[in-house]
């Protein structure tokens, strides 16, 4: 499985981007899809995650009405929105699939997830 994350760059804070990330080498319907990111001299921390088929999303306190995570099964992408960034926002952003069973778990573990993608750079000056 390949996951390509893109759309990171620089911005102003209070202004929005969104990121993408394209999956490959596996039914990508039956993965939750899960962001992290990991900050300057911090650990990579849990940003949010969607189901499989989209309906349910669950996102840390840091980014709860702020953040949008996205799904398009026919096209194989993940997306997140992101309103509102702040400098605290700055950090590498990666998307993560896993895939274990079970109907309604969205993992906030790194730990759990299978496969990761190579991140993209977000950087929110002030």
């Amino acid at each position: 499985v390949q996951l390509q994350a893109s759309g990171g760059g620089l911005v102003q804070a209070g202004t929005s981007l969104r990121l993408s990330c394209a999956a490959s080498g596996r039914t990508f319907s039956n993965s939750v899809m899960g962001w992290f990111r990991q900050g300057p001299g911090k650990e990579r921390e849990f940003v949010g995650a969607i189901s499989r088929d989209g309906g349910r999303t669950y996102y840390a306190d840091s980014v709860k009405g702020r953040f949008t995570i996205s799904r398009d099964n026919a096209k194989n992408t993940v997306y997140l929105q992101m309103n509102s960034l702040k400098p605290e926002d700055t950090a590498v952003y990666y998307c993560a699939a896993y895939w274990g069973l079970g109907p309604i778990y969205l993992p906030t573990s790194p730990d759990k997830y299978d496969n990761w993608g190579q991140g993209t750079q977000v950087t929110v000056s002030s």
